[in-house]
């Protein structure tokens, strides 16, 4: 997942930090004291979780089929 394909799903990333790290974005002057290191391993963190971007870019694993009977 490129970091375009991140940044055009911000709404699921910013539910994310919230739900994971508990990180308002949208807290006054949270991003402007923080690094884009900090924000980067935040978000490199929610692709390897449960969460809804890791979901996004990996599809449910299908159903088994049934058993064919002979």
């Amino acid at each position: 997942m490129s970091w375009s394909q991140i940044l055009d799903e911000w709404p699921l990333v910013e539910a994310d930090l919230h739900e994971f790290y508990g990180v308002d974005v949208g807290a006054p002057g949270l991003l402007a004291a923080r690094s884009w290191r900090w924000l980067r391993v935040r978000i490199l963190g929610l692709l390897s979780a449960d969460s809804r971007l890791s979901r996004l870019n990996t599809p449910p694993p299908e159903p088994p089929r049934p058993a064919r009977g002979g």
